[in-house]
């Protein structure tokens, strides 16, 4: 990590210790302080503060790309694509839309979507670009207008989602390859075999 960085860290640590805190677990995680890693923990703390989250109760996220949004989920509230606390639907967009667990039978539940927004980026030009892709800024630049930027930089909104009616499973053998594969209904191939040109 460069010097740039570690000054960074360093105001970060002396104003916002509690969100210092949260940093020092993504840098491993992600492997440094990505703009993209700091909207994400930027978004998640949002949604826990307008879905009124508290400690420890679980939160499930749904992740508008793979670039770097879903990582402080993952690493500050453990919502992982393996314990299904996160999906990630690859739109490309930053944004994410978060829910709270819900009590058994419930068929939906209120959630909060955040998303980068372009109009507001556009007070800020250095991120704007960045955001917007029009010129090559580095994260040691855009990092430091963000956190300046906090929440004024990203839009809302309260939806709800409906949430997944788990079907039983089974675990069957392909009938092409022979590997064993969860099998939900009708089907004697696995995912793969079926997709198979």
């Amino acid at each position: 990590m460069d010097d740039e960085m570690d000054s960074i860290l360093k105001q970060i640590k002396e104003q916002d210790p509690e969100l210092f805190l949260q940093v020092e677990k993504i840098i491993p995680f992600h492997g440094y302080l990505s703009t993209g890693a700091l909207m994400g923990l930027q978004m998640l703390n949002m949604a826990k503060r307008l879905l009124d989250v508290k400690e420890g109760e679980r939160i499930y996220a749904i992740a508008e790309t793979y670039n770097c949004v879903p990582d402080p989920f993952q690493i500050i509230e453990g919502a992982t694509i393996g314990n299904k606390g996160l999906r990630v639907k690859d739109y490309g967009k930053m944004a994410v839309t978060v829910n709270k667990r819900g009590a058994p039978g419930d068929t939906k539940l209120p959630a909060v979507r955040i998303y980068l927004d372009p109009e507001k980026t556009k007070a800020y030009p250095k991120l704007h670009a960045w955001y917007m892709n029009t010129e090559k800024v580095p994260h040691e630049v855009v990092v430091p207008i963000a956190l300046e930027a906090g929440e004024n930089i990203y839009s809302y909104t309260f939806t709800e989602i409906e949430v997944p009616i788990k079907k039983s499973k089974q675990v069957k053998l392909c009938d092409k390859c022979g590997e064993s594969f969860v099998w939900y209904e009708g089907e004697a191939l696995c995912e793969a075999c079926r997709h198979e040109h």
